[in-house]
């Protein structure tokens, strides 16, 4: 049978790709179907047609896996913040647990290495400490709206999968906690009202950009970023008076300011308008500043048990010293760092190692240091061979002239914090030479969504 675009095809899913996307094979040749899980037998549309594979869309389900439940989200498979919520939690933990050791063995020819099954989120919904939501004046409808006369000017929310222009008016996202889902209604109420207009993600129009909600897992305590494309002082005060008025919880109010046409929610300057000009939150024993653009992981509970088992993998005594890559604001520095004696931290972003050296000294730890730098050069600097090196790379992964010195370098022990399964298999594949890869531990930091966070752990070879 020859697969071609737009054709309707009756098929069964037989696995979860890398990726999340279900796969089914038509005499052989591979087509990857969103929405779908293993078990499902479907009819789906083909809509993009490569040499090696093709891409489907769902027309209709016709047998549902065994694997499925009901999302409590309506924005559910139209919204791209988690696209897995129509898996139970179980088979999400254990497809991720197998996306981790497939990764592993067809990228870095290992099939030897114990993967543990995953660590599950202390909590599968409100888990989320940071979301971002964006401004349109055209609101992207859903399929119950088609053809009504629903006003379209104004949405503030999630963007549909894969776009930069198609925004829903999103009333609640469930993966953040309730007093977030009310805190955006009354900002949805009070822009709408204020006469000024949303930005226009096409025409780069407009006054309200973005609205950013910081959450305090510790405290229970919340940062409001309004996010504008310049400075007017009369609109954005009066919104910061009424959520403070209405949300005790709040104990910040800022306002980012950006003129970039680039839909990123970090602002050129940033005005304090009320409150605390940052949020104090936990993981585990050691408190942080987080400001309105810092870089602080999204799941504060699942940030506790990577944390914990980037201890026991580093399994070190006390006196050992420590090489922390991609340190960034030094969370895994600082939790190491009352078992070494010393640890340091190498990190490219200089207002992350500016937060990292305040995260110290919020902490009285003083055996942590931090070179600021490209991590290709800095560590030609690094003289002595730790104890332990610790690599938390971004979802690229490690540069291949980094890989080079890590292995000059050649300390005993590795322990590397991945985001992303193919990077973390690809590296691998290049240290495998001279380490061997112990254990493998996937933790869960965003449930409904196919990424998965893991920490490997690697050993030098003897001889």
């Amino acid at each position: 049978m020859t697969v071609k675009k737009k054709q309707i095809i009756e098929c069964d899913v037989i696995d979860v790709a890398f990726g999340g996307k279900g796969l089914a094979k038509i005499d052989g040749f591979a087509v990857f179907i969103d929405q779908t899980v293993t078990g499902d037998r479907v009819a789906a549309r083909i809509i993009r047609k490569k040499r090696n594979y093709a891409e489907a869309v769902v027309q209709e389900l016709l047998t549902p896996s065994s694997m499925r439940v009901d999302p409590p989200c309506p924005y559910s498979g139209f919204c791209g913040g988690c696209k897995w919520q129509f898996i139970d939690y179980p088979n999400q933990l254990e497809l991720k647990r197998r996306h981790v050791a497939e990764s592993l063995e067809h990228i870095a020819l290992i099939s030897s290495t114990r993967v543990h099954p995953t660590l599950p989120s202390e909590n599968i919904f409100g888990y989320r400490n940071k979301m971002e939501f964006s401004c349109s004046d055209r609101r992207w409808l859903m399929p119950h709206e088609m053809g009504t006369d629903s006003d379209i000017s104004f949405a503030l929310g999630l963007h549909v999968p894969g776009t930069f222009h198609k925004v829903l008016d999103t009333r609640a996202c469930l993966l953040q906690p309730e007093t977030g889902n009310r805190i955006l209604g009354e900002v949805r109420r009070y822009m709408r009202a204020s006469g000024r207009p949303v930005y226009g993600l096409r025409t780069h129009e407009g006054f309200w950009r973005f609205l950013m909600l910081r959450h305090s897992a510790a405290h229970d305590q919340w940062m409001v970023n309004i996010v504008t494309s310049s400075e007017d002082r009369d609109a954005v005060m009066p919104l910061a008076d009424v959520i403070l008025s209405k949300f005790p919880e709040v104990v910040s109010v800022v306002n980012n300011i950006t003129a970039r046409h680039s839909g990123v929610a970090i602002g050129e300057r940033e005005i304090h308008l009320a409150g605390e000009p940052v949020l104090k939150d936990r993981i585990g024993a050691f408190e942080f500043e987080i400001s309105a653009n810092s870089f602080f992981q999204t799941n504060t509970r699942g940030a506790q048990k990577l944390y914990e088992t980037v201890g026991r993998y580093a399994g070190l005594k006390g006196d050992g010293t420590v090489l922390d890559l991609y340190c960034g604001t030094g969370t895994i520095a600082i939790w190491l760092a009352e078992q070494a004696g010393e640890v340091i931290g190498l990190e490219l972003v200089e207002s992350a190692v500016a937060d990292a050296r305040k995260n110290c000294r919020t902490n009285g730890i003083d055996n942590c240091r931090f070179i600021l730098g490209d991590i290709k050069d800095t560590l030609e600097t690094i003289d002595t061979v730790p104890d332990l090196l610790v690599i938390d790379p971004p979802r690229a992964g490690m540069h291949k002239n980094v890989v080079r010195q890590v292995l000059k370098l050649a300390p005993e022990k590795i322990v590397y914090v991945s985001c992303n399964p193919a990077t973390l298999a690809r590296d691998v594949l290049e240290l495998k030479e001279m380490y061997e890869v112990e254990e493998v531990q996937p933790v869960d930091m965003f449930p409904h969504t196919f990424h998965i966070e893991s920490v490997a752990r690697l050993l030098k070879k003897s001889g």
